[in-house]
């Protein structure tokens, strides 16, 4: 989810505008995977290297983060979603981190959609840890390191219930990967789209799923 802050500047509004507008987006997209029968949603919320930014701005993403888990679980949990989130808890507030695990409690259940909200989050650091937990797991005799494979180490990363993205979409322009589920999607499907975070709709989540069906995915092997 990328842009929010260059589509405030373009309009000359404060970057707060920007993530407001944001948020919205976030609303329609979920909307739009459930329209078109998507199991898993995941968003790159906020980044280990957002905590770069100036104090004042992190600030009031993590009051939007707040006011978002406050008003919209109710309705995504009418409506059969399931809110998870990834990534370091540890460095986010108590408040935050309460507000999370009540809005996964309150959706547990749900099936129609999982929707996972990576905070805090960067992939090589989720790599790090699962190879730490891992060798934690040899260390104990749970496992042999002879029998360490791919599945096995998948178990470690915090994607362990949930399958690899078909399709990866970008917004802004930029076509990078950005620290973000770096093993996971390794054969995703990317879609970059040139219009800022803020700007995206329904009818963009339709016509990237309609593009990735016109993708011819041979994963290494022959036509």
């Amino acid at each position: 989810m990328d842009g929010n802050g260059r589509w405030a500047r373009a309009r000359g509004l404060p970057r707060t505008v920007g993530h407001n507008s944001g948020a919205e987006a976030v609303r329609q997209a979920v909307k739009g995977a459930v329209a078109c029968g998507v199991e898993y949603l995941t968003l790159f919320g906020f980044s280990s290297e957002n905590w770069k930014r100036p104090t004042a701005e992190i600030d009031d993403l993590m009051g939007l983060l707040k006011l978002y888990l406050k008003r919209e679980i109710e309705e995504l949990h009418q409506n059969g979603v399931r809110m998870q989130v990834i990534g370091d808890r540890s460095r986010l507030g108590a408040d935050v981190v309460a507000l999370i695990e009540a809005a996964e409690a309150r959706t547990a259940g749900n099936a129609r959609l999982t929707l996972t909200i990576a905070l805090s989050y960067g992939a090589r650091a989720e790599i790090v840890l699962a190879a730490k937990r891992l060798a934690e797991a040899v260390q104990r005799g749970e496992l042999k390191a002879g029998d360490v494979d791919e599945a096995r180490f998948e178990r470690f990363l915090f994607t362990a219930d949930m399958p690899d993205p078909d399709l990866l979409i970008r917004t802004s322009g930029e076509k990078r990967i950005s620290n973000f589920l770096l093993w996971q999607c390794a054969y995703a499907e990317f879609v970059f789209l040139e219009k800022h975070w803020p700007d995206f709709g329904q009818d963009d989540m339709k016509s990237a799923i309609a593009e990735f069906h016109g993708r011819n995915r041979r994963y290494g092997a022959t036509e």
